[in-house]
């Protein structure tokens, strides 16, 4: 959305718009429970933690209040893995620039024992674990999952010297059942599962993004309800769903969004809910 269309509604920013700035955010206490539990016990165990949960529920804002929240932790390597679909080879290479060390390409043996050995320099110097956060962490290879998981521990596996955060769709939840996979399992110490969202949650959040975007008065309260009750739960169906609406009207040069908008871009009468809070 251009600087024009957001000065005629009064806004700051598109606040249905799929890059989100960061003060557009919300946690739940959920994920903000999580997110304290990585930043105070994983950190300093090392491990896995994971969160899983339908497409669109909010895995990667989490990723995302989990990242920033712990870039204020001094001392604290954050890295994120950009393409989990590598074999291991590119993996490797990825995981070298993350983590700032030359690799040398066709040698699993050096590439391996220079990162732990980087690992270890930070664990010393800081008494903290790096961490590596992993989106859509359900295309991972087998292979790549498995060699994570020996990498990140020494010792005969008494010492834990990186910490990993896993997010994928259900599919990652499958696969951590493999055979191959389940000793990954065993060390996942904390969990965030991203269920559907009630429909007062919802509405919380789409109060959230218009305040925060500086026109809380965009929509009318009938359109927030039926946008809830038609979200199914899911953040990213309202935020669509909210966009088409608000893109419809800046068509139409209409200012304030409404009931009658949605009737007219769906072609049915929204829900009614009672005693919206």
């Amino acid at each position: 959305m251009n600087r024009e269309l957001l000065t005629f509604f009064g806004l700051k920013w598109n606040p249905f718009s799929s890059e989100l700035p960061f003060d557009g955010l919300m946690a739940t206490p959920a994920v903000d429970s999580f997110c304290h539990r990585v930043e105070h016990h994983l950190v300093r165990q090392g491990g896995f933690a994971l969160i899983t949960g339908e497409p669109g529920t909010g895995k990667s804002v989490a990723l995302r209040l989990l990242a920033d929240r712990l870039a204020r932790t001094d001392g604290l390597r954050v890295a994120a893995l950009s393409h989990p679909s590598s074999r291991l080879g590119d993996f490797y290479r990825e995981m070298g620039e993350l983590f700032g060390i030359t690799l040398v390409t066709g040698s699993r043996w050096t590439s391996f024992k220079g990162l732990r050995e980087r690992w270890l320099a930070h664990l010393d110097d800081t008494r903290l674990r790096p961490l590596l956060l992993i989106d859509e962490a359900q295309e991972l290879h087998v292979t790549v999952l498995s060699e994570i998981r020996l990498l990140g521990s020494i010792d005969f596996d008494s010492r834990a010297i990186l910490s990993v955060v896993l997010a994928g769709d259900n599919r990652l939840l499958d696969r951590l059942g493999q055979p191959d996979l389940r000793p990954l399992a065993s060390r996942i110490r904390q969990r965030l599962v991203m269920a559907p969202a009630e429909t007062e949650e919802l509405a919380r959040l789409l109060d959230h993004l218009l305040q925060e975007a500086g026109n809380p008065a965009l929509m009318t309260a009938d359109l927030k309800d039926a946008l809830c009750a038609h979200a199914s739960g899911n953040p990213r169906t309202l935020t669509v769903m909210a966009d088409t609406l608000l893109a419809i009207a800046a068509e139409q040069d209409r200012e304030v969004l409404d009931e009658k908008l949605f009737l007219e871009t769906w072609g049915e009468a929204p829900p009614r809910r009672a005693n919206r809070r």
